[in-house]
C-alpha cells in the first residue's frame, strides 16, 4: 500500500463518518516559492486523491500566510530596490509593496507566480489568504479565548525549551515567572509604523482590550473586538486553524518534526487549550540539488520554482518524484544527465502501468501522476537530447530521422519533451549539444596511426556508397576494424580497438570522444551532411587552415561593477603570535567535493553540504547562502577542517569548516581548488 494509502485509512479510522475529509498546507509568500517547498503541497494531494480513490470526499486545503510579518529582504527583490525595502521588516507581507509594481502588494506577487507556476499540474485548491481572515474579525474569538488561556499557553511553549542549567533553580524560577508575565500570544500591528515591533504593557481582565507601545513611539489602546489588525504567533496560530477548519491531516518539513518542533507544541495548544485534537501529521525531508546547472543561476535569474522546473520536468515526471518518494526520505532535482535517467525510469514505470505488468506498488504511484487532460507520450528523452542537437531540433527533420532508425515519432508525440530537451541541453548540459564540424578536423586525423587511418578510409567508403540498412550499418561499424587489424586477437583487444575507433570518428564528427549511438547517429542523419568530414583524400584547404586556426585570447580582467569598486577593503590584521608545525600538522585540512547543496528551513545564512572527503560522506552547515546559489557550489572542491569537533547548527550535526576568505571588499569568498586534484588530498 502506498504511504498515501496508509494515511488516508488513518484518517478514515480516525473520524469515519465525517462528510468531506481536509488536508491542509501553509505557504509563505516571502519570496519565490520554490519547488522545495512543493512538497508541502504534493504531499496532501497524494493523500487527497487516495482518499478520493476510497470514494472519499477530500479538498486541499492552502493557507497564504500573507499575514506573517517580513523578516528578511530576499536577494532576488533586493537587486531591484536595494536597501530601500529594509523599512518594511516586520510588516505584514501584505502591506509590503510589489517591488515589480505589477500586483497590488508583495504577497499577491508571489501568491500569484506560484497559482500560476502549478496550473500545469491541474490541482484544485481551496485557498485561505490569512490577511483577509484576520482582518475580516473571523478569528476574533479564537484571538480573545488565546489571550484568555495565555497562561496555559506560555506553560506548554516554556514546558519545550532548554533549561539553563548554569542558573540556580531559584534563577530559573524567577526568569519563569517574569517571562510568563509579559508573554502575549498575540503580536498587534503599528497603525503608525505598520509594523509588529510592539509590546503589550497590559490586558483587560477579560482579555479583549489591552495597552501596547511600539518601538517607533506610538503607543495606543486596542481592542480585539472590533480591531482585528493583530495576529497570533505562530505555534498558536497554527493550533487554532486546525480546529478553525476542522483539518484531518497536514503536514511539514524536519525542523517542525523534531520533538521539540513545532508540530508537538501546537499538538498541545490545540488539545489543551482549544480542546481540538491535532490532524494526522507527516514530516518530510527536503529536496537536494544535483549536478552543475550551466548558464542556471542566481545571477541569471532562473528562480527553482515550479515554473522554471517545468521547462525541464513534465508535471507528471515532477508528481512522479515526489509520489514515489516515501515524505521522510530526500530525493534530488537533478540538472545533470541524472534528469534523463529520471526520466527512463518514469516511462518504463508508466509503460508497465498500461501493460498491466507493473506491481501494485508501481500502478499506485502512477495513479498519483496522472493529471486530467492530459496523456504522456514516452519518447525517450535521450534520444530526443541526443539526436534533437544533430538537427538544431528542427521538427520536420527530427521526425525523418526518427522515421528512418524504425522508431516513426509524430511532432505530437514529442513535442511535449522537445522543448525540455532543448531547454536542458543549452541551459544546464551545454557541453553535451552535439553539432556535427564545419570542416574535417585536420588535427586529430595527422595523430592517427597507418591502421586507424585505414579504418576511416573504409567507413568513408561504405558511407559513400550508401544503400544499406541500419542494421547492415551497424555490422559494418563492428567489421571494419577487424578488417583492419585481423581477427587473430583476443576479444577483450578486439573491443579496445572497436571503441578506439568509434572515438576517433566521434572526433572527427563532433569534436567529443563521446555521442548518440554510433550506427543510430550515422544512419539517422542524411550522409550528404557528414560524409564529407571522413575524406581525407585531398590536402587541407585554404578555408580549413583558417577555421583551425588558434584564436588569440585577448587578456583581461573584467571590470568590477561600480558599487564593488566603492567597497573600502578591511584593515589588514597584524600577524598572529607563532605556531610551530606540530601545531599547524593537528589540523586536518583536505579537499573535499560538494556532492548537494541545500538551503535550511530555519536559516536565512546557511547552507547544508554534503561532501565527500576521500573516505565517505560528510555534511557541514557553512553561512555562505547570500553569496552562493546551491547550484553554483554542487561538483566543486573544496578545503575543509576535518577534523573540528562536530557542531550542531539548526538540527544539522555539522562535522567540520570550509575555508572562505571575508573582507568588505569582496564579501565571503570560498576557496576552490583546482578539479585535477583527488578528494581526500591534504593540505601541507
Amino acid at each position: 500500500m502506498h504511504w498515501s494509502e496508509e494515511i488516508a485509512q488513518r484518517i478514515i479510522d480516525k473520524h469515519p463518518d465525517k462528510e468531506e475529509y481536509v488536508c491542509a498546507a501553509g505557504v509563505s509568500p516571502s519570496g519565490s516559492v520554490h519547488i522545495g517547498n512543493f512538497r508541502d503541497l504534493a504531499t496532501p494531494l497524494f493523500v487527497v486523491k487516495s482518499l478520493q480513490k476510497k470514494g472519499k470526499k477530500a479538498r486541499l486545503l492552502i493557507s497564504w500566510d500573507e499575514f506573517d510579518r517580513c523578516r528578511k529582504i530576499p536577494a532576488n527583490v533586493q537587486a531591484v530596490v536595494g536597501n530601500s525595502y529594509d523599512k518594511y521588516i516586520g510588516c505584514p507581507y501584505v502591506d509590503i509593496p510589489d517591488p515589480w509594481g505589477c500586483h497590488e502588494n508583495y504577497a499577491k506577487h508571489f501568491e500569484e507566480e506560484f497559482l500560476k507556476g502549478i496550473e500545469p499540474f491541474g490541482i484544485e485548491l481551496d485557498c485561505r489568504y490569512q490577511a483577509d481572515m484576520y482582518r475580516s474579525g473571523k478569528y476574533m474569538k479564537d484571538v480573545i479565548e488565546a489571550i484568555q488561556k495565555r497562561d496555559e499557553i506560555f506553560e506548554i511553549l516554556d514546558s519545550f525549551k532548554t533549561k539553563d542549567t548554569t542558573k540556580s533553580e531559584e534563577e530559573r524560577r524567577a526568569e519563569h515567572d517574569a517571562e510568563k508575565a509579559a508573554y502575549s500570544p498575540v503580536s498587534i500591528f503599528c497603525p503608525a509604523c505598520h509594523t509588529d515591533f510592539t509590546t503589550i504593557t497590559k490586558f483587560s481582565e477579560d482579555g479583549t482590550e489591552a495597552d501596547y507601545t511600539c518601538r517607533c513611539g506610538h503607543a495606543g489602546h486596542f481592542n480585539f473586538l472590533t480591531n482585528f489588525n493583530c495576529k497570533l504567533g505562530w505555534k498558536v496560530d497554527w493550533a487554532m486553524r486546525w480546529r478553525y477548519e476542522n483539518v484531518d491531516f497536514e503536514p511539514g518539513g524536519k525542523d517542525h518534526s523534531a520533538p521539540t518542533g513545532s508540530y508537538n507544541n501546537s499538538k498541545l495548544i490545540a488539545k489543551k487549550v482549544f480542546g481540538h485534537d491535532a490532524p494526522i501529521y507527516q514530516g518530510y525531508e527536503f529536496i537536494g540539488i544535483k549536478g552543475m546547472t550551466g548558464k542556471m543561476s542566481s545571477s541569471s535569474g532562473l528562480n527553482l520554482t515550479p515554473e522554471t522546473l517545468l521547462k525541464l520536468y513534465q508535471p507528471e515526471v515532477l508528481l512522479w518524484l515526489y509520489a514515489k518518494t516515501d515524505p521522510v526520505k530526500a530525493f534530488d532535482i537533478c540538472f545533470d544527465d541524472g534528469i534523463l535517467r529520471q526520466y527512463f525510469e518514469f516511462d518504463k514505470m508508466l509503460t508497465d502501468t498500461r501493460e498491466g505488468k507493473a506491481s501494485d506498488a508501481i500502478a499506485d504511484i502512477m495513479y498519483l501522476c496522472q493529471i486530467d487532460g492530459r496523456t504522456v507520450e514516452t519518447v525517450p528523452m535521450s534520444l530526443l537530447v541526443q539526436l534533437g542537437s544533430i538537427v538544431n531540433f528542427n521538427v520536420p527533420m527530427l521526425e525523418t530521422v526518427f522515421e528512418k532508425i524504425g522508431t516513426p515519432y509524430k511532432a505530437e508525440q514529442f513535442a511535449d519533451r522537445l522543448d525540455r530537451a532543448k531547454f536542458w541541453l543549452e541551459q544546464c548540459a551545454p557541453d553535451q549539444v552535439n553539432r556535427l564540424r564545419a570542416t574535417r578536423n585536420w588535427e586529430v586525423y595527422n595523430a592517427l596511426t597507418e591502421e586507424e587511418k585505414k579504418e576511416i578510409e573504409l567507413l568513408h567508403a561504405y558511407i559513400a556508397k550508401g544503400g544499406y540498412t541500419l542494421d547492415e550499418l551497424n555490422t559494418e561499424l563492428y567489421a571494419i576494424p577487424k578488417a583492419v587489424y585481423g581477427t587473430e586477437m583476443s576479444d577483450k583487444e578486439l573491443k579496445g580497438i572497436q571503441g578506439a575507433f568509434f572515438r576517433t570518428v566521434y572526433k572527427l564528427l563532433i569534436d567529443k570522444e563521446r555521442g548518440p549511438r554510433l550506427y543510430l547517429f550515422l544512419y539517422a542523419i542524411e550522409a550528404d551532411k557528414y560524409v564529407g568530414l571522413l575524406d581525407f583524400s585531398y590536402p587541407q584547404t585554404e578555408d580549413e587552415i583558417k577555421a583551425d586556426a588558434p584564436v588569440e585570447e585577448e587578456a583581461c580582467c573584467p571590470e568590477a561593477p561600480e558599487a564593488e569598486k566603492d567597497r573600502t577593503p578591511d584593515p589588514v590584521e597584524p600577524i598572529k603570535d607563532q605556531v610551530v608545525i606540530d601545531d599547524f600538522a593537528k589540523l586536518d585540512l583536505r579537499v573535499c567535493k560538494i556532492l548537494k547543496a541545500e538551503g535550511v528551513r530555519k536559516s536565512h545564512s546557511c547552507l547544508k553540504l554534503t561532501l565527500f572527503d576521500g573516505i565517505g560522506e560528510r555534511v557541514i552547515m557553512s553561512s555562505i547562502k547570500e553569496e552562493y546559489a546551491p547550484e553554483q557550489l554542487i561538483g566543486r572542491k573544496i578545503i575543509v577542517l576535518a577534523n573540528l569537533k562536530p557542531n550542531r547548527i539548526c538540527n544539522v550535526n555539522s562535522n567540520g569548516m570550509l575555508l572562505a576568505a571575508t573582507n568588505n571588499a569582496c564579501g565571503c569568498q570560498v576557496i576552490f581548488v583546482d578539479d585535477c586534484v583527488p578528494e581526500g588530498t591534504a593540505i601541507h
